[in-house]
């Protein structure tokens, strides 16, 4: 039996989703809870793989029973054996040949920026703080450059194989909150890096240090050098997949 489970999680104190030898990762903290349930080894497949770092609320994954289980139960020893930075949401039952990853049609993406000239010791781990002055406006022209199908070699990570850098983006645009700037992304698929290198680099549009209109130019010059460095991890949540 397949079982499809929706998650949420505080990536702070991981590596990431993925498994990695001597790291602790979201994946292997669910992993181990399975083999505590089912006394054998259950893998487990995510929707994407979030960095080091990054949070979800909506991240989704995939695996095989090794036995009939009542699902509610599922979930309840799930979480009471999961540390309390991890929480399933809901666990259903998948076709066996669904993919957590490949039949994903959409992801959305949320980066908070806090703008103020001083931390905040409640959303130090949930946001970036940004203390000189950004202007909203500014900010979503950029964002809008960057809906559309475009070549966005310009914004993925350095190494990273990816078989194409052509990405399809619906939405991008910013909203404000008092002293918190939300973006919201929604494409097919992202690349590594790929929203924190937009996010980056609207926030220098924000900052009156490059003009909305040179979004553009970065897209066309396909030179991952020309944009600036990623912004931070902890500013990104993975929001929702779609099917």
């Amino acid at each position: 039996m397949k079982v499809r489970i929706k998650l949420e999680y505080d990536g702070s104190n991981y590596s990431g989703w993925q498994l990695q030898v001597g790291q602790d990762s979201i994946q292997a903290r669910l992993e181990a809870a399975l083999e505590r349930i089912f006394a054998s080894h259950v893998r487990v497949h995510g929707s994407g793989r979030t960095d080091a770092g990054v949070h979800a609320l909506g991240q989704v994954a995939a695996f095989e029973l090794p036995r009939d289980f009542e699902l509610d139960e599922l979930k309840r020893a799930m979480n009471a054996l999961l540390p309390p930075d991890i929480a399933i949401i809901d666990a259903t039952a998948a076709s066996g040949d669904f993919d957590p990853r490949r039949d994903a049609r959409l992801r959305a993406y949320e980066y908070r920026v806090l703008n103020r000239d001083r931390r905040s010791v409640f959303d130090y781990r949930y946001a970036w703080l940004v203390p000189s002055p950004l202007n909203l406006d500014a900010m979503n022209e950029a964002a809008g450059r960057l809906i559309g199908e475009h070549d966005f070699a310009s914004f993925r990570s350095l190494g990273s194989e990816e078989t194409t850098t052509l990405r399809r983006v619906y939405v991008s645009e910013w909203r404000r909150d008092r002293d918190r700037f939300i973006y919201r992304v929604e494409a097919g698929s992202f690349m590594r890096h790929m929203v924190r290198t937009m996010v980056a680099t609207m926030v220098e549009a924000g900052r009156g240090k490059l003009a909305p209109a040179q979004v553009t130019a970065l897209i066309e010059a396909r030179d991952r050098s020309l944009a600036p460095a990623s912004a931070p991890p902890q500013g990104l949540f993975l929001i929702e997949v779609r099917y």
